[in-house]
């Protein structure tokens, strides 16, 4: 089975070095291995919350378009799309949005810090936030779960709005009584490259200190990179390598030969000069032709509309049918058969046993099976890690499975090791009661 992984890029600048080296480079490295389904989209929506200059948010879609795909993305390989030309995302939005506490969207991390500034201003704490960016985890999540992605790539500052999507995608499941979503992983890749700007401080637009990666051609590369920021060493004195940003560019774009003859070479004397030659040498081996063919795709913006267009066409032919889904679960059914499908969808309903993921107080993994009426007949242990967690449930849904009564309680055993436990029954009856229904529940899915 292929691992589906999605990655969203928001609309809202040109791409500069640091985006190319920390996300774009390594998600089409990651696109290429086998067993991989991967989803990029032009999360143009997203923009609207960042900026409301129009030109900014039309020229960044073309840009980072044209820069994906100059970088070798295969849309052949690949889907690829822009996230406003699937109208199923905002549908899904607002369905999640009717099943998403208010709490929830409360504790956001992006939300927070703008009431906290507000109240450190002294204003009113809502002032200048938009509904969008309030319920910014709610389209985020749209994004994820309408095409059910195994796995999201994200920066750690992320990592919440993946639990928001996991919760509301659990609670959806509960409520309409089946695994329509898939609970997304987040994916935290430790050894991408954090690029240093040219003052030292990580390369962002927010802080003016960003190398182009294409704009400008070589003439801006080179512009940039003679502004980097250097001590006060003079060409003969060693330098220390190691604490020196100009070397941490390099070492991003050579190999662990060149990067060791570049270290060795400053800690011998090598004047800052004759570095940033080398650096912009180094850069333009690598950039050259992407560049070449990042400019060729500007200039034809129609051909780059046409791929993106292609790529809206293979992702609808798995987000319509799947909102069909959503929406019949949800009653938003064809009047003609409205009380057929609801006849049907209580009947089944009422024998369908479930398990249910979820993340206890202590930050720990765990899953309940609850019966058909809701009723839960066993709680798991706690798992440090998602994976784990997963791997165990799968497991009572498919091998045997040894229940075994604990005082007035009763456990579940694989391999001879607790990995789940019922409430406490109270008395005998009871307890034989309960473990009949869970040993049937089990045997529902083994069936």
């Amino acid at each position: 089975m292929n691992t589906r992984v999605l990655t969203g890029i928001t609309t809202s600048g040109t791409p500069h070095l640091g985006n190319y080296a920390g996300a774009i480079r390594p998600a089409i490295q990651a696109s290429a291995q086998p067993g991989v389904d991967a989803f990029f989209f032009l999360a143009d929506y997203h923009a609207l919350i960042k900026t409301d200059d129009s030109a900014r948010v039309a020229r960044s879609r073309l840009e980072l378009a044209a820069t994906w795909l100059a970088a070798g993305l295969d849309p052949e390989r690949v889907t690829f799309y822009r996230q406003s030309d699937i109208p199923e995302i905002p549908e899904l939005c607002w369905l999640l949005t009717c099943v998403t506490p208010k709490g929830l969207m409360n504790r956001a991390h992006a939300y927070k810090a703008s009431v906290d500034q507000n109240t450190a201003k002294g204003v009113d704490p809502d002032d200048g936030i938009s509904m969008g960016l309030f319920s910014y985890p709610v389209l985020m999540a749209a994004d994820i779960l309408l095409f059910n992605a195994h796995k999201v790539p994200v920066g750690r500052d992320q990592i919440q709005h993946l639990e928001m999507a996991r919760d509301i995608a659990q609670r959806f499941n509960h409520l309409y009584g089946s695994d329509y979503f898939v609970l997304p992983e987040v994916v935290i890749a430790e050894e991408v490259a954090t690029l240093p700007g040219l003052d030292g401080r990580k390369m962002s637009k927010s802080y003016n200190n960003t190398i182009p990666l294409f704009e400008g051609g070589a003439a801006a590369l080179r512009t940039a990179v003679m502004r980097i920021v250097t001590d006060s060493r003079q060409p003969g004195e060693p330098k220390d390598a190691e604490n020196a940003h100009l070397y941490m560019l390099y070492r991003a774009f050579a190999s662990a030969k060149e990067a060791g003859d570049f270290r060795a070479a400053l800690e011998s004397g090598m004047g800052w000069g004759d570095a940033k030659q080398a650096l912009c040498e180094l850069l333009e081996r690598d950039l050259a032709g992407m560049r070449a063919r990042y400019m060729e795709l500007m200039a034809k913006p129609e051909r780059i509309e046409d791929i993106l267009l292609a790529g809206a066409e293979k992702a609808r032919k798995i987000a319509v049918p799947f909102i069909a889904r959503l929406r019949e679960a949800v009653g938003l059914r064809r009047l003609g058969t409205a009380k057929a499908a609801g006849a049907s969808a209580k009947k089944t309903a009422s024998r369908a046993a479930r398990f249910v993921s979820f993340r206890d107080e202590a930050g720990s993994f765990r899953f309940r099976l609850l019966a058909a009426d809701g009723e839960e007949l066993l709680i798991s242990v706690p798992y440090a890690d998602p994976k784990e967690a997963g791997a165990v449930m799968r497991r009572l849904q498919s091998e045997p499975v040894s229940l075994r009564a604990q005082g007035m309680a009763y456990v579940a055993l694989l391999d001879e090791t607790p990995v789940a436990h019922g409430p406490d029954c109270g008395e005998a009856a009871r307890q034989e009661a309960a473990l009949a229904r869970t040993r049937a529940a089990l045997d529902t899915f083994a069936g």
